[in-house]
């Protein structure tokens, strides 16, 4: 994770680790929480608030008793 967050190529990072092919090395992209937030964080709306979804207390307290 560390390597794809310094930019260095999924390819290179497949030679590295050994994988057969470069698609083995997508498992990683898929895993990887940091990216799917960027990517989240482009598709946001205009005249949305900023900031991460805040559940209100009695969501919270719903989820806590199951």
């Amino acid at each position: 994770m560390r390597l794809l967050h310094a930019g260095v190529d999924t390819t290179v990072i497949a030679l590295w680790l050994g994988h057969e092919s470069v698609q083995t090395t997508q498992t990683y992209l898929h895993a990887d929480l940091t990216l799917k937030e960027q990517a989240l964080n482009r598709t946001t709306p205009l005249n949305s608030p900023p900031g991460r979804y805040q559940p209100p207390d009695q969501l919270l307290a719903f989820l806590e008793s199951l």
